[in-house]
C-alpha cells in the first residue's frame, strides 16, 4: 500500500506593492467601492485577496502630480476615475506626471492616505491589521489576519530636516522608496524610458545620505525601485542590510530605463536582499509595449 502523501501546505502571498490605498483615495466620499466587499474593478479588496490566497502586501502612499487638489465630492464621472488609475500604469502617461509635488501638498496627501489606512484596519474589527515588526507579519500570515505594511512611495512628505520621518515611523512607516519616477530632495528617480540604460542622472543629494543613515537607525526598508542607478550604488554603499527593489524587473530581459541591470542584481544577491517582479507588462517584455496578450513565461524569465 503506498505512503499517504502529507496535504498541501498553503503558502500565503505576500505583494510586495500595491496602489490599493490610491485607488480607494481617489475615488471619492464616498467611496465608489468598498475595501471589504468584492468588486470586479479597482484593486485589492478583502474578500478576492482571501480567494486568492493573498496573505498581506506593501501599501503604498504615493503623491501624484496633482496632490495639491483635494478627492473629488462623489464619483458620479466613473470613466474618468479609472482612466486616472490607468494612468499609473501607461508609460506615456505616466511622463506626463512627473512634475515636481511640493512639501506641503505631499505631506497632506500623505497623510490623508496613512489616515485611510488607519481606518481600514478599525474597520476590519480584527480582519486586517497595521504590522510594525517582523514577528506581527509572521502572526498575521500564520493565522489569517490581513496583513498590511506602511509603504510610502516617493518621498516628497518628508522635510530636509527629517522630523516628518520620525513622527511616520512612530505611525506605523516601515518601508521607504526615496523617489518615485521624479527628482525630490534626497535624489532623482528614473524617468521612465524604453529603450533606456537606468543610469540616467546623479545619486542621492547629502540629505538622501542623511535620510538613508536615519532609515537604517530606525528600521525603516528603503525600496530601490524608481531610483536611478547613481542612488542605487550610493544606497549600496550606505547600507548595512539587505537590499531591496519590491518591484522592478531584468534590465537584460525588457530594456526600460525601470529595470535593473545584472550588475545590480548580481549586488542585490550579494546582500542577501529581495526583487520583486513588477507586473506591468510594458516593464516584462522585451519590446516594451503595454500588451496585455503577454504570456506567463514572460514574467518566469525574470524570475529566472
Amino acid at each position: 500500500m503506498p505512503a499517504q502523501q502529507p496535504a498541501p501546505v498553503a503558502i500565503p502571498i505576500l505583494d510586495g506593492h500595491n496602489d490599493t490605498l490610491l485607488d480607494l483615495y481617489n475615488s471619492g466620499q464616498p467611496a465608489r467601492r468598498s475595501f471589504f466587499e468584492q468588486s470586479a474593478t479597482g484593486h485589492i479588496d478583502l474578500p478576492r485577496a482571501r480567494l486568492g490566497g493573498l496573505g498581506g502586501g506593501f501599501f503604498a502612499l504615493f503623491s501624484p502630480a496633482d496632490a495639491g487638489q483635494a478627492p473629488a465630492p462623489d464619483a458620479e464621472d466613473d470613466d474618468n476615475a479609472e482612466a486616472d488609475q490607468e494612468a499609473k500604469h501607461d508609460l506615456a502617461a505616466l511622463s506626463s506626471r512627473t512634475s515636481v509635488v511640493e512639501h506641503a501638498n505631499a505631506l497632506d496627501y500623505t497623510l490623508g492616505m496613512a489616515a485611510l489606512l488607519f481606518r481600514l484596519e478599525r474597520q476590519s474589527q480584527g480582519q486586517a491589521k497595521v504590522v510594525r515588526t517582523v514577528d506581527e507579519l509572521a502572526d498575521c500570515l500564520a493565522d489569517g489576519t490581513f496583513a498590511m505594511i506602511f509603504h510610502i512611495e516617493g518621498a516628497e512628505a518628508i522635510d530636509a530636516k527629517l522630523n516628518v520621518l520620525e513622527v511616520l515611523y512612530q505611525a506605523g512607516l516601515r518601508s521607504l522608496g526615496i523617489t518615485w519616477s521624479r527628482a525630490n530632495i534626497f535624489a532623482s528617480g528614473v524617468p521612465f524610458a524604453f529603450p533606456s540604460s537606468p543610469d540616467t542622472g546623479p545619486g542621492l543629494t547629502d540629505t538622501g545620505k542623511e535620510l538613508v543613515r536615519a532609515c537604517q537607525e530606525l528600521g525603516i526598508m528603503i525600496d530601490l525601485s524608481h531610483l536611478n542607478e547613481q542612488g542605487f550604488w550610493d544606497v549600496a554603499r550606505l547600507s548595512a542590510t539587505p537590499l531591496v527593489a519590491t518591484h522592478s524587473c531584468a534590465h537584460a530581459i525588457s530594456p526600460s530605463s525601470r529595470n535593473l541591470t545584472d550588475k545590480q542584481l548580481d549586488a542585490i544577491r550579494a546582500s542577501d536582499g529581495l526583487v520583486g517582479v513588477n507586473y506591468h507588462v510594458g516593464f516584462l517584455r522585451s519590446d516594451g509595449e503595454a500588451n496585455a496578450d503577454t504570456p506567463l513565461a514572460t514574467v518566469v524569465r525574470h524570475v529566472d
